[in-house]
């Protein structure tokens, strides 16, 4: 028998062939998905840990420490107490003490963060040096600003209001080399209340006053450890149980970073498991077809067999013995082949742990070909072989009982619908939903092979009796051509799934660089930590005076409203604007940025005021002020006013450097007590501004008809209440009789930044606090009203919830405290480099710099894209298949075609006419089969949705752009085309030469 095998093995080379094709590429693809696979979602796992932040890889250990004046021993203990009870394996840690407490500032105290770290020194850059003693501290530029404190200056500090006061001197101004970077991903060394903490060394915590402080325990998580999920999470709960018996706070941000890692590897898994499957099942019916078309040089042996008396099973063995020989080769050739196309693909390999898994899935999917195809191919030869020999020897065996092709078809379509029902319900079981699309291109493909069939034949009929020989005898050559429908119906499948695929390839290039531009808002952002939104404004037009290159712009929060501040005059010529922002030129941009003009700014030294005090009681008028190109606040004080009208004078600090100070707002306060403590004003208390100027040889700053423009100003909500009165060319501030009493402090009058409420622009539905209040925005230190002046569907940055604002009305009412935020410089696609260097000569300190093209590379590595790339395989294997199978179609009907055209030549057929019907059955196919694919592509896309997985965020700001759009649908239809067209004409030159020789 094993002879007779290789014997018909030899003889029928172009039948081997043909099965050896499929049965390597089907298994190339099929072993490659596995190694695919667990390699993509190694390399997912990188991405994402590159893309975390640092807060998001840091370990942190929490503890109230009594030092009793030991700071550094009890720090100590601590730091080997937590490394006990850890046990995981990482680096060194960096430790650290934080207490809160107040600075005292005259009558006012302001909440700060005092701390030491270990390695202080060498993240930042001093200027100044080193602190080292007791009562020397280091402090950031920016609070150096906000505080008014320089180097040299003294900073008292208290823990409560009985315990006394810590004074420290400022040695060194600081600014964070990394600020990003994981050393200072721990929220106790960070900004609180927007001041930066006061670093100090350890030492200073001897101090009785700060004898209770927070040790703080901060080490990097390792990757390995990350990406082994399941043991760091048991890890962390025995840890924390470990530590807890001591009321050590173990805190990691490392759940999301765990649950995005976790997404992505799911993606991946399940994609490529789908792809993979729906190509086997694809593979089994090309084979079957491949072995039906072939069948026919097999009837005779078969026969002869029979007719030596050879049992059915020992005819059955001989023909799946020819099988056997090709499938087998097949698949010991496509594995290998697969292997190193999953390398090329996604240029590396599983880790070593995941390698073991990844092989026997492997071999899994290389035995699903070789045994599914084996048992297809059995069942076809059982069906053909189990005829009787008379009927084995005829050369046309009929098309086959056509009930069963009618149940298979209405069994397939009862499936692709149930799928399809299931994905569109939300209600797919695992893979069903990524299946529709193929499961939908296999109902069209059915529906129009039958129709195609019936056409033909009609077709045929109808060309035949009119004369038209070449179009009647390629139609009827179509219609009774046997496993015509299947060859069809294969084509459409494999045809739509590789145009689905390439669509959904540039569908999610697309979707990657739209994502990028929308969440950073720009070709290029820069993130500017430790500054203000004044002196970010100023320094970016310094460094881009014309105003199309840079531009200032501040992410933040406010009362749960995401707020993107940005400078809307510059916003059309930098920013990546698209229509799902509105249109820019008519959204209400100039609106948002139309401000109350300038008041003249104070550049001198002191300042001259014209005032008038009624009421029994003396009151302390005070003016502030902010420095227009640092943010640095100055306070100017009046002093306590007397009765009657006089001319009063103060002196001014910090105002003389370009381009001065800009005024903020009036306070009114008690006259201060014996201690020097100030407090509400006196009820019924009157005062009246009638000028100011700063000296007698200057411009007046406020005159008549800028102190009787009740829209200039806007009156405080927080502490006393205080009327105002803007007439007869004087500002008179009023305090309410009904205010004696209150706890707040000071009651003020703020210069109005814009001529009423604030115009925003907002994205998705009105805020919750809107929805029941006033709309206000209340972190800009007063709260101030907003209107929105227009909705969008998004806006950058913020997505679909939030708003967007000017940034110099925002700077404005952040005068007196600014709010902090994220802090950036938006750069142009043109930007020159000169840009950033300027941007740093301006005083600006430049953090991460992050490109759309970066971002969208980064996306590139996450699960969505890889699972994308599998399936362009997939689909580029599926065309190949229908290809394969094309090709033995049409060489096993060539013999009989060329029979019948032969014939016909010899009764006078003209060889134009012959050589046109040898052509038109088989080109007619292929046109069809391509164009009904692409419709198939067309519907599966409709029907199911977009193929592109969703990113691994959840990320729906943007609709997902369309994978099928008509350029990249003409481009692949015509590749596929080209293929067919190709295999086709190979495949018929035979025919055509014996045609012209006859």
């Amino acid at each position: 028998m094993f002879a007779l095998v290789l014997g018909a093995v030899r003889t029928r080379t172009a039948q081997v062939l043909t099965i050896l094709v499929l049965a390597t590429v089907a298994a190339a693809v099929a072993v490659a998905g596995p190694w695919f696979a667990y390699a993509s979602a190694d390399r997912t796992a990188a991405a994402d840990l590159a893309a975390a932040g640092a807060a998001e890889r840091v370990l942190t250990a929490q503890q109230k420490l009594a030092t009793g004046g030991e700071p550094a021993a009890a720090l100590q203990t601590f730091a080997g107490r937590v490394t006990d009870g850890l046990r995981l394996p990482v680096g060194a840690p960096v430790t650290g003490l934080s207490a809160s407490v107040n600075l005292v500032r005259g009558a006012s105290t302001t909440p700060i963060r005092l701390a030491f770290r270990d390695g202080f020194c060498d993240q930042v850059r001093l200027d100044g040096r080193c602190p080292s003693a007791p009562g020397e501290a280091a402090i950031s530029e920016e609070a150096a600003r906000r505080l008014g404190v320089g180097r040299g200056g003294t900073l008292r500090v208290q823990t409560s209001m009985a315990s006394g006061t810590v004074a420290v001197r400022v040695v060194a101004l600081y600014t964070r080399q990394d600020p990003d970077g994981t050393y200072w991903a721990s929220e106790s060394f960070r900004a609180g209340n927007g001041v930066d903490p006061v670093f100090v060394p350890v030492a200073a915590f001897r101090a009785r006053t700060l004898w209770v402080a927070t040790g703080v325990y901060d080490v990097v998580l390792p990757d390995s450890l990350i990406r082994d999920d399941r043991r760091l999470a048991a890890e962390l709960a025995a840890a924390d149980g470990r530590l807890g018996i001591d009321e050590v706070q173990l805190s990691s941000n490392t759940r999301r970073l765990l649950s995005t890692i976790d997404r992505d590897r799911s993606t991946v898994l399940r994609g490529v498991l789908t792809a993979g499957v729906q190509l086997i099942v694809l593979t089994w019916f090309a084979i079957g077809l491949a072995g039906r078309y072939t069948s026919r040089a097999r009837r005779a042996d078969a026969a002869l067999l029979k007719l030596r008396g050879v049992s059915r099973f020992g005819v059955l063995r001989l023909a799946w013995g020819q099988h056997l020989v090709p499938l087998g080769f097949g698949v010991l050739l496509g594995a290998p082949i697969g292997l190193l196309l999953a390398r090329v693909l996604i240029d590396g390999v599983p880790r070593p742990a995941d390698r073991p898994t990844a092989l026997v899935w492997s071999a899994v999917a290389a035995g699903a070909v070789l045994l599914g195809g084996l048992a297809v191919l059995a069942l076809i030869e059982a069906a053909v072989l189990g005829r009787p020999v008379a009927a084995l020897l005829r050369p046309a065996t009929g098309a086959g009982n056509p009930w069963w092709s009618a149940l298979t078809d209405a069994l397939l379509l009862a499936v692709a619908g149930a799928a399809l029902f299931q994905a569109g319900s939300g209600s797919a079981a695992v893979g069903v939903d990524a299946a529709a699309p193929a499961l939908v291109a296999l109902a069209v493909g059915l529906l129009a092979a039958r129709l195609l069939g019936r056409v033909a034949a009609r077709t045929g009929r109808v060309a035949l009796r009119g004369g038209r020989l070449r179009l009647g005898l390629s139609a009827l050559q179509l219609s009774r051509s046997a496993g015509a429908e299947r060859l069809f119906a294969l084509v459409v499948v494999g045809v739509a799934l590789f145009l689905t695929a390439a669509g959904s390839q540039w569908a999610e290039g697309a979707a990657r660089t739209e994502r990028s531009t929308t969440d950073l808002g720009a070709a290029r952002v820069l993130t500017v930590p430790g500054t203000n939104r004044t002196a970010l404004v100023e320094a970016v037009r310094r460094a881009d005076p014309g105003g199309r290159q840079a531009m200032a712009a501040v992410l933040s929060r406010d009362n749960g409203v995401r707020v993107l501040e940005v400078d809307t005059t510059r916003l059309a010529a930098v920013a990546a604007w698209r229509p799902d922002y509105g249109s820019i030129t008519t959204l209400p941009l100039a609106t948002v940025a139309a401000t109350q003009s300038e008041l003249p700014p104070v550049t001198g030294d002191r300042l001259t005021l014209r005032v008038r005090r009624d009421g029994p009681q003396p009151v302390t008028l005070t003016l502030s002020l902010q420095h227009q190109g640092t943010g640095a606040p100055v306070t100017v004080s009046f002093g306590v006013l007397g009765a009657g009208e006089r001319t009063v004078r103060a002196p001014v600090s910090g105002c003389a450097a370009a381009p001065g100070c800009r005024l903020v707002n009036w306070s009114l306060t008690s006259a201060p007590d014996r201690s020097g403590r100030t407090g509400p004003p006196p009820s019924g208390a009157a005062v009246t501004v009638r000028e100011l100027r700063q000296d007698s040889a200057e411009p007046v700053l406020l005159d008549a008809t800028t102190l009787g423009d009740i829209a200039r100003w806007r009156p405080g909500t927080v502490g006393s209440a205080l009327d105002v009165a803007a007439a007869d060319g004087a500002l008179r501030l009023i305090t309410d009789e009904n205010s004696a009493g209150q706890t707040h402090v000071g009651a003020e009058l703020w210069v109005a930044g814009t001529r009423g409420p604030v115009p925003v622009v907002l994205a998705g539905p009105t805020p919750e606090t809107w929805r029941y209040s006033d709309a206000l925005l209340e972190s800009y230190g007063e709260p101030a009203p907003v209107q929105v002046t227009a909705t969008v569907p998004a806006l950058p940055v913020v997505g679909r919830s939030g708003v967007l604002v000017d940034l110099d009305a925002t700077r404005r009412l952040a005068a007196a405290a600014d709010p902090g935020g994220q802090f950036q410089v938006w750069l142009a696609p043109d930007a020159r480099p000169e840009v950033v260097a300027a941007l740093t000569a301006a005083g600006l300190t430049i953090g991460t710099d992050t490109t759309a093209g970066q971002l969208a590379e980064r996306l590139r590595g996450q699960g969505p894209a890889a699972v994308v790339r599998f399936a362009l395989l997939a689909g580029v294997a599926a065309m190949l298949l229908a290809a394969a199978t094309l090709a033995v179609g049409i060489a096993a009907e060539r013999r009989s075609l060329a029979d019948q055209l032969i014939a016909l030549r010899r009764q006078g057929l003209p060889a134009k006419v012959a050589v046109g019907a040898g052509y038109s059955g088989p080109a007619a196919l292929i046109l069809a089969g391509v164009l009904t694919g692409a419709l198939a592509a067309i519907l599966s896309v409709a029907s199911t949705g977009t193929p592109v997985p969703d990113f691994t965020d959840g990320w729906r700001v943007l609709p997902a752009p369309s994978p099928l759009t008509p350029g990249v649908l003409a481009l692949a239809a015509l590749a596929a085309l080209i293929l067919f067209g190709l295999v086709g004409w190979l495949a018929l030159r035979p025919l055509i030469r014996g045609l012209h020789r006859c």
